[in-house]
């Protein structure tokens, strides 16, 4: 056996071994934080091209959500917002829902009263525009704001997701809607398992502001459910959203391990564990200048 014996390390070598240990750290946490900050800059564009693509698939749920995920997205511009009323237009006509593909003409028209659809359009969508603009002038235009042509809706939506739900079991939510001008009607929640799929909506019970819903236990399954809530007003349109189709609200759901076994809890951890173990050495052992290392070398 030989004995190694390397005295007095400096302390820029303990600097390196703190520089490695914490890159390794935010090796594990950052691609998490990337990919989240990457969905929060998804722009307004991309979403209207996809509700366009949806629609043209005939995937017209879809393309609603898509759209309504855009609608609600902070800072869209007016001409933004006539697209997106456009094309939910065109959706709720098609499925035949023309309450909401009213409230939607009327949106639209509330941006821009002078909007034709071009001549090019199918008579159906052109025709249902037309009957729309004559009612709402009939009506007296409302919602109309001749400053900016956008109303600003106050509703917040208030609700904290559940960390956790075993596998089949019913998830119940609940919330608080602040609605000072009294605009919503009604409250949805569209869940899906997983990651993939269309989401499926379902009316949550809603009254003096509270609203309570179940998420099925036949959708709940490892690893997650997304899900996302929408508060609608009496033309069915949202006016207020927590979570969407492209940034989900979601819940892990454990496997028969339970949370111990899951990856979802092991990674953030592990950086907790490394953090924990590595700052109380640096500290020690950048106390003093000089440390001793011995190195065990058998022949």
């Amino acid at each position: 056996m030989t004995l190694l014996r390397m005295e007095t390390a400096p302390r820029w070598w303990f600097k390196v071994l703190l520089t490695m240990l914490l890159g390794l750290c935010l090796g594990i946490a950052l691609p998490g934080v990337s990919h989240a900050q990457s969905k929060k800059k998804q722009s307004v564009v991309s979403l209207i091209k996809k509700g366009q693509k949806h629609f043209d698939e005939q995937k017209y749920e879809e393309s609603i959500q898509t759209l309504s995920a855009a609608l609600m997205r902070p800072g869209i511009a007016g001409e933004e917002k006539i697209k997106v009323f456009q094309l939910l237009a065109y959706n709720y006509i098609v499925l035949q829902r023309t309450e909401e593909a009213d409230g939607a003409v009327r949106g639209l028209l509330v941006i821009d009263e002078e909007y034709q659809l071009p001549d090019t359009e199918s008579p159906r969508f052109r025709d249902f525009f037309d009957e729309v603009r004559k009612d709402w002038e009939d009506d007296g235009k409302p919602g109309l704001k001749e400053e900016t042509g956008l109303a600003v809706s106050k509703v917040k939506i208030h609700h904290q997701s559940p960390a956790e739900a075993d596998p089949g079991a019913t998830i119940s939510l609940e919330g608080e809607i602040d609605d000072p001008d009294i605009e919503v009607s009604t409250v949805s929640v569209s869940y899906r398992a997983g990651t993939k799929g269309k989401f499926k909506a379902t009316k949550a019970k809603y009254a003096m502001r509270k609203f309570t819903v179940d998420i099925p236990g036949d959708v709940v399954e490892p690893p997650l459910v997304e899900y996302y809530i929408e508060a609608r007003s009496k033309a069915g349109l949202p006016i207020a959203i927590r979570g969407d189709a492209e940034n989900p609200l979601r819940i892990a759901v454990s496997d028969s391990g339970g949370v111990l076994t899951s990856p979802w809890f092991w990674i953030p951890v592990s950086v907790a564990v490394v953090a924990a173990i590595v700052i109380p050495v640096v500290i020690v052992t950048t106390s003093t200048s000089e440390s001793q290392v011995t190195v065990n070398i058998f022949d």
